[in-house]
């Protein structure tokens, strides 16, 4: 059974890394929606104890998953999706390879300017909500449109291009990456 993007299943096993990415890519979803509702509780009942531990949690899951999650694909995904294609088809791949890094340093700069506010809400201060509000706004749908474009042409490509062996040595630098990530 397929996990890919619009499948719920279980949590990913390592040994299946475009599924653990896919997975990913669901849990960054989940987290865009956690601050969207932040920012609405906030409105309402300031920065209490729930507000405190959703910031985080959301700061947690960004300084950590998620950078292991984009090491994952530009450190590992993408050069092994490279050596794979043949030379007219790196073209194409190299465009979308560069696109997807790009989209990551831009992701990088809204979690630089939605951070300050999160951090601000866990010391039990509330934010200016209508700042937050506008920078999780423009955050998560940063975000969604990454998704979109990874789940819709990065996996199934990867799932066509990459060989078993491409796949153990994903697999083998994610679940190392993730050995080396303090908790």
């Amino acid at each position: 059974m397929s996990t890919f993007p619009g499948f719920p299943a279980p949590a990913a096993a390592m040994d299946q890394p475009l599924e653990v990415l896919a997975a990913c890519h669901e849990r960054i979803e989940r987290q865009c929606a956690t601050l969207e509702r932040l920012a609405a509780h906030l409105a309402t009942a300031g920065a209490d104890e729930a507000a405190r531990t959703a910031a985080a949690g959301v700061i947690r899951y960004f300084t950590t998953a998620a950078l292991d999650h984009h090491a994952d694909e530009e450190t590992d995904l993408f050069p092994a999706l490279l050596e794979a294609v043949a030379c007219s088809d790196a073209i194409c791949l190299r465009a979308l390879l560069d696109g997807l890094v790009a989209e990551h340093i831009a992701l990088a700069a809204h979690w630089r300017q939605l951070a300050p506010f999160l951090e601000k809400v866990g010391a039990g201060e509330a934010p200016n909500v209508d700042q937050l509000a506008a920078t999780v706004a423009a955050f998560a749908a940063a975000y969604r449109t990454h998704i979109v474009r990874e789940n819709q042409e990065l996996l199934p490509m990867a799932a066509r291009l990459l060989g078993d062996d491409d796949t153990a040595r994903l697999s083998q630098a994610m679940t190392a990456r993730r050995r080396t990530t303090p908790l």
